[in-house]
């Protein structure tokens, strides 16, 4: 039987059929919000709204099947199993082996996961900080930086790669870092907020080749070669490849709630062999890597996630690099003091991302809102920040990195979301 809501906005019965209101998209294109009409999402590297099937998926182990998998009866059994094929699913996507993927909470803990983990494993083993050193860029996401930052007070040298003018780190910027004593390299797949895409396979293929002349080092009995390599991916799935073996990383982070999975939710791919030290204690579930009881919502969610995603991901790219090459020409041409930040070919499909000197981009994502457009100036993670530290990287001044306005599109996002878009900002910048 099919139910009858209320219009949200007129009162106006509507009927909820299987192919009505909620389309198989994510997202409905256009959302509804109190009060205010139809409303344009732009800000999903921020955040994705949860997929239908998703939701579907978690909604099971939510109400009907919501045992502990740590328990033996019945119902414990059927959520470790809920757990086991998760894994499975995820692992399939990455090209990896199930037990090479560990479920936490999302990005921030994915990052200091390994990053920590393979520093505090050395220091148990007897490695002082003063003799360690790391490599990372100087636009990481701020969960990989503030590592870094804790662990330079510590005592560790951390050698920070500047990207070009475009974003990019050049590998061999990075091969001319590694030293003997490098033991994690940490560069982001995709740049969060100017959508940058690195070239992962490519340092990889330096840190192979710097390994290869390196004797092995005896930690815990282990002989281990350094250093390892750890990508930040949270903002790649929908649109770029996660086959593990094909980047050649050691450890790569996740996060559900990027690609339309749910908040709270990550994966931590961590490569067969390399060892770390956990950063929570407990009950030692996930190889007493993420003690605490397994949210199987929450992890059969994410592995749904990432199965569309990846399934979807030429698709997505394809589809939705046009709408954002639409959107950029429309900028350029109505407002010609506006300027892309980031490469323009080697960026992520969805992202956008522009200065416009002489704004206030924080009353302008304000004036946005009202206009009902939704988008946001840097990360949403950075609460104190005047500047974007990320595009004062490319060596651009002030006017420019205290000008910067971030619109990243969904799966759902249309042409005339872009002229709508503009027309607005053309009302909003003092031409």
């Amino acid at each position: 039987m099919r139910k009858i809501y209320p219009n949200t906005l007129s009162g106006t019965p509507r009927v909820l059929g299987s192919k009505s209101l909620l389309s198989p998209l994510p997202l409905r294109r256009k959302l509804l919000s109190r009060g205010q009409g139809v409303r344009v999402y732009l800000d999903n590297a921020s955040t994705t709204p949860i997929n239908r099937e998703v939701k579907r998926v978690m909604d099971k182990y939510m109400t009907d099947e919501f045992g502990n998998p740590n328990s033996i009866h019945k119902m414990g059994v059927a959520a470790k199993n809920a757990v086991d094929n998760a894994r499975k699913s995820v692992a399939l996507s990455f090209n990896s082996h199930p037990d090479e993927v560990i479920f936490n909470s999302g990005g921030t803990e994915g990052n200091n996961a390994a990053i920590f983990g393979v520093f505090n494993h050395l220091r148990k083993n007897g490695v002082k900080y003063s003799d360690m050193r790391a490599i990372t860029t100087n636009i990481e996401h701020s969960s990989v930086l503030e590592c870094f930052k804790e662990l330079e007070n510590r005592g560790v040298a951390v050698d920070y790669a500047l990207v070009g003018e475009n974003g990019i780190v050049d590998p061999i910027t990075i091969k001319k870092l590694l030293k003997p004593e490098t033991v994690l390299v940490s560069i982001m797949y995709a740049n969060n907020e100017i959508g940058t895409i690195q070239p992962i396979k490519e340092i990889a293929k330096a840190i192979r080749t710097f390994k290869k002349n390196l004797s092995p080092r005896l930690i815990g009995g282990q002989a281990t070669t350094f250093p390892f390599f750890h990508t930040d991916a949270c903002q790649a799935p929908l649109f770029l490849n996660l086959n593990v073996q094909e980047l050649g990383v050691d450890f790569m982070t996740i996060d559900g709630q990027k690609i339309y999975g749910p908040k709270g939710a990550g994966a931590l791919f961590i490569k067969r062999g390399v060892e770390i030290e956990p950063i929570i204690f407990g009950g030692g579930q996930e190889k007493g890597l993420r003690s605490g009881t397994e949210n199987v919502p929450l992890i059969a969610g994410l592995a749904k996630a990432i199965e569309i995603a990846n399934k979807n991901r030429i698709k997505n790219s394809e589809q939705i690099s046009k709408i954002r090459d639409y959107g950029i020409k429309k900028i350029e041409e109505k407002i010609p003091r506006a300027v892309l930040n980031g490469d323009r070919i080697k960026r992520l499909p969805n992202n956008i991302n522009t200065s416009i000197p002489g704004i206030d981009p924080e009353f302008m994502v304000l004036q946005l809102d009202e206009k009902g457009i939704v988008c946001s100036t840097k990360s949403a993670c950075l609460k104190d920040e005047s500047a974007s530290y990320v595009i004062s990287a490319l060596g651009k001044d002030g006017k420019y990195s205290q000008s910067s306005l971030r619109f990243s599109l969904g799966l759902d996002t249309a042409k005339k979301d872009m002229d709508y878009l503009v027309k607005i900002l053309i009302k909003s910048v003092k031409l």
